[in-house]
């Protein structure tokens, strides 16, 4: 993300808050708490009760409780390594506590006869129960046990931030709340019978011990979440407003070009295509800037229609430039868009770093210049490397890999004189997708191209692995390819990539004479390339990967494709690695493997994949299942970092956006509208306003 430019620094949101200095404010912008506002947003991971004390005749292993006790006595003890040993009484039971890094001065507070409050988890130990590095206070001689009326939120936090800072911080926030030097908002009164602002986060952050932590469904949440998902949406409604506001280049003139195009093509449009292509036909027409969002699933032919659009904008005299997230996949559409442009006489130029300089230097020369060509690059595009200042469409695939700023930075560095069309292979629900891309126009591709035979899923254990290697060796035997995908420990790419080395050797000896190859996330781009290249070209018959090549390049002669430790994969995932087969015209196949026994919820997963090819099918039940976290498309839409909501939970909240926000913005002064935004979005709202 940019760095801000001109910002104050950190500490000076903090002005008025005591305890909070530069130091502090640093360590709090590392959990995204930037203002006082965004503490109140900052929600427990948990809660301790401290409302009660519990005997020590009534403890339980396991319970983390608060007690009071008499020290009877305290003792340096060495063992493996020194310890802190205490031993507490109440009358009803004993205590002993452990403290394996202390000071002296520690070891002198429990003098004998003192009393003390200790909050911890009960654990069994050999003479009793046992606390470890419990939190402890001192108490004088008749005075109670600190108990709290609610129970007490723990927060996430970062190294050196405590829990006793955030929750000092969090205080003088809601006392600024309810003293009204915080600006808080109020949405409509009376939706659903929820709690005001002040109220719902409280009930939170405090919830009262008989009510116990809030679960899903619960008013308060739903008032947070709603109120987020309100704020983002009336941003990207501002977005919206603001195009439908400004000009861009009508492109009629390009009309009779892109007709040519369509019909020199060796094959015919789909109806959805058809319909779609007008779509943005009309759009381009138009003298506004053409916000429109391309949904499609893997091989429903999205690249055509996006080409149609860029012949409008050549054929009207104008550039365009296509981006693609890798060096490779721009490649491709390099070549594709050539093969189809050359008769019309389009050019068609290659920015990236895998050009050589020369060429790249040429493209970059006709385009400064303003001659109507297509550049088709990587962020090369969006660096200032490739000046185009004709430029009246930006086409931007698979957009959830670029962040905003750079889709804005292909525009021209602002919302302006530029139509953009945005496309994704990744399949959102069209309900959802009109609302979190409310500053978009969505078309949806939902057919494939005739002649595309559907890949055959299937789910296997394990330990059926080595009939899975006698059938790579088939495939390749028939001359053609494989996949073979090693997601073992998602959260970590030294461990992927140490299980496809391991995976890779295992396969590369199994099968002697079939071309092995290893690719994953770790090799310098310039070998992964190298190897992607081979694979393409039919120089490697089993490629070995990782989950980069989710989103990758055309190669018709794979025919197999199978995913290990397939159970530890969103279905979004599942379904976008299965596109990487199934795009020749012979029958492909999936094989989904799995480590036994599988849950419940791994059990879905994979019959849902096994059951549907339809990518929209799999999106509805990914975020029943899983939620929107594993649909890609989703990050960086104007919906990303929620702090509250859940897209997959609250989609009942997100279907009530739209009208809700028609309300708010006919009955509510514009000051309000822009208080529940800011509190939300804070300095975030600065896309909106670039």
């Amino acid at each position: 993300m940019p760095e801000r430019q001109g910002q104050p620094d950190a500490a000076a949101n903090w002005i008025g808050f005591r305890g909070i200095g530069p130091r502090l404010a640093e360590r709090l912008a590392k959990l995204g708490i930037d203002r006082p506002q965004a503490l109140l947003t900052h929600l427990p991971l948990r809660y301790e009760d401290q409302t009660r004390v519990t005997a020590m005749g009534a403890l339980q292993p396991g319970a983390t409780v608060l007690v009071t006790g008499e020290v009877l006595v305290a003792e340096r003890v060495r063992a493996r390594r020194a310890m802190l040993v205490v031993r507490l009484g109440d009358g009803t039971g004993y205590l002993t506590l452990r403290f394996f890094h202390f000071h002296q001065r520690l070891l002198q507070s429990f003098a004998r006869g003192s009393r003390f409050a200790c909050f911890g988890e009960v654990r069994a130990g050999q003479n009793g129960w046992d606390m470890v590095h419990p939190t402890v206070r001192r108490l004088g001689a008749d005075e109670a046990a600190p108990v709290q009326s609610r129970l007490t939120p723990v927060y996430p936090t970062v190294s050196g931030l405590g829990q006793a800072s955030l929750r000092r911080a969090v205080e003088q926030a809601f006392s600024g709340l309810r003293e009204g030097r915080l600006p808080g908002y109020e949405i409509l009164p009376g939706d659903k019978g929820w709690p005001t602002l002040p109220e719902a986060l409280e009930t939170i952050h405090y919830p009262r011990p008989e009510d116990g932590p809030p679960e899903p469904g619960h008013p308060a949440l739903e008032r947070l979440a709603f109120d987020e998902l309100l704020a983002h949406y009336l941003v990207l409604r501002r977005l919206r407003e603001q195009d439908r506001q400004g000009e861009a280049p009508a492109l009629t003139a390009g009309r009779e070009q892109a007709r040519a195009l369509q019909e020199s093509l060796p094959f015919t449009l789909t109806k959805g295509q058809v319909r779609v292509a007008g779509e943005i036909a009309a759009d381009l027409d138009a003298a506004r800037p053409m916000r429109r969002l391309l949904q499609g699933d893997v091989g429903s032919g999205k690249t055509v229609i996006a080409a149609l659009a860029v012949a409008r904008a050549v054929g009207a005299g104008r550039q365009a430039a296509f981006m693609a997230p890798t060096a490779l996949l721009a490649e491709q559409h390099m070549r594709t868009l050539g093969t189809w442009f050359e008769a019309l006489g389009i050019p068609v130029g290659l920015v990236s770093a895998t050009v050589p300089a020369a060429e790249r230097r040429r493209w970059i020369e006709r385009a400064a210049a303003g001659e109507p060509l297509v550049l088709v690059g990587t962020h090369a595009l969006v660096a200032g490397e490739a000046p185009l200042p004709r430029l009246a469409l930006a086409v931007v695939d698979e957009q959830h890999r670029f962040g905003v700023e750079q889709r804005l930075a292909l525009a021209g560095g602002e919302r302006g004189a530029v139509h953009q069309l945005v496309m994704s292979a990744t399949p959102i629900p069209r309900t959802l997708a009109m609302t979190i891309y409310a500053d978009l126009d969505v078309s949806v591709l939902d057919e494939r191209p005739p002649g595309r035979v559907p890949v055959v899923t299937a789910v296997m254990s394990e330990a059926r692995r080595d009939e899975l290697v006698e059938r790579i060796a088939e495939v390749v035997g028939e001359g053609r390819q494989a996949y073979w995908v090693c997601p073992l420990i998602a959260e970590s790419d030294v461990l992927e990539a140490q299980a496809a080395e391991k995976t890779e050797v295992a396969l590369a000896a199994a099968l002697p004479s079939v071309r092995v190859a290893l690719v994953h996330g770790r090799l310098p781009a310039v070998e992964k390339d190298a190897i992607m290249r081979r694979f393409v070209a039919g120089g490697i018959d089993l490629l070995v990967a990782t989950t980069v090549i989710e989103v990758g390049v055309d190669v018709p002669n794979a025919t197999l494709m199978v995913i290990e430790n397939a159970e530890r994969l969103g279905l979004a995932q599942l379904h976008q690695l299965r596109g990487r087969v199934g795009r020749g015209a012979g029958q492909s196949h999936c094989v989904l493997l799995y480590k036994p026994p599988l849950g419940a919820r791994a059990r879905e997963r994979l019959a849902a994949v096994r059951g549907s090819d339809d990518g929209f099918v799999i999106a509805e039940a990914d975020l029943k299942l899983r939620g929107p976290g594993e649909l890609a498309g989703t990050h960086q839409a104007g919906f990303a970092r929620m702090k509250v909501a859940d897209l997959a939970r609250d989609r009942a909240l997100v279907a009530r956006l739209p009208r809700v926000a028609e309300r708010m913005l006919a009955r509510m002064p514009e000051a309000e509208v822009e208080r529940l935004i800011r509190f939300w979005l804070g300095e975030d709202v600065r896309y909106v306003d670039a």
